[in-house]
């Protein structure tokens, strides 16, 4: 996370509500060569306290969990590089603005019983987002098919103890500098998510 409190000052209201909304991060724990790391869907609840998420058992973090594990999910948003020649004005030099939120707690395998409700839940999640498509449900499997699958999946929770946000949008700029940098940003077009990252460059303190 970058370490100038200018880009660490949301709200854990701000941070826990980018973290839910985007509902996919990158795993990170330490393994005894080094660090491990697994793109994950999550579910995080309400108080920002646990995020229940699955992994296959084959998985060489799910391999580890016979004992709570230290470990973080990072979320990240909108990014993208920034031009110096966007600010309009001299000496400045090139930088890369983002969003990132960080939930760093201890990760616990869950019992295998929970794991058919976390993927109902987690389906029914996600699948809210696709209405008025019809949402697909764990009982359209055939149950045989269902069970195998199920067997190769460790339910888990991340128990959060810190969460850590960086909205890196150019608040170390006035303001006609970093809405300049904003305007073209959004008329960059390389990236389909550069007019979100220009919206939060034009009020980085927005909710």
């Amino acid at each position: 996370m970058h370490p100038n409190p200018v880009y660490r000052q949301a709200e854990t209201a701000r941070n826990l509500a980018f973290a839910r909304e985007e509902g996919f991060g990158v795993l990170a724990v330490c393994g005894s060569d080094g660090p491990l790391l697994s793109h994950i869907p999550f579910l995080l609840d309400e108080g920002g306290t646990r995020a229940e998420l699955h992994l296959v058992r084959s998985n060489p973090v799910a391999r580890l969990l016979s004992a709570p594990l230290a470990a973080r999910i990072a979320v990240s948003g909108p990014h993208g590089y920034v031009s110096p020649d966007w600010y309009g004005v001299e000496d400045q030099v090139p930088t890369w603005n983002y969003v990132a939120v960080h939930l760093v707690g201890r990760l616990h395998p869950l019992p295998q019983h929970c794991l058919r409700d976390l993927i109902d839940r987690e389906s029914a999640h996600f699948e809210t987002r696709l209405l008025p498509k019809p949402p697909w449900h764990s009982d359209k499997m055939t149950p045989e098919v269902m069970d195998r699958m199920m067997r190769q999946i460790v339910p888990c929770v991340l128990e959060i103890e810190e969460i850590a946000g960086t909205w890196k949008l150019n608040q170390n700029k006035d303001d006609t500098v970093r809405l300049r940098a904003a305007g073209h940003m959004e008329r960059d077009g390389l990236r389909p998510d550069r007019a979100a990252l220009a919206a939060m460059m034009r009020d980085p303190s927005a909710p």
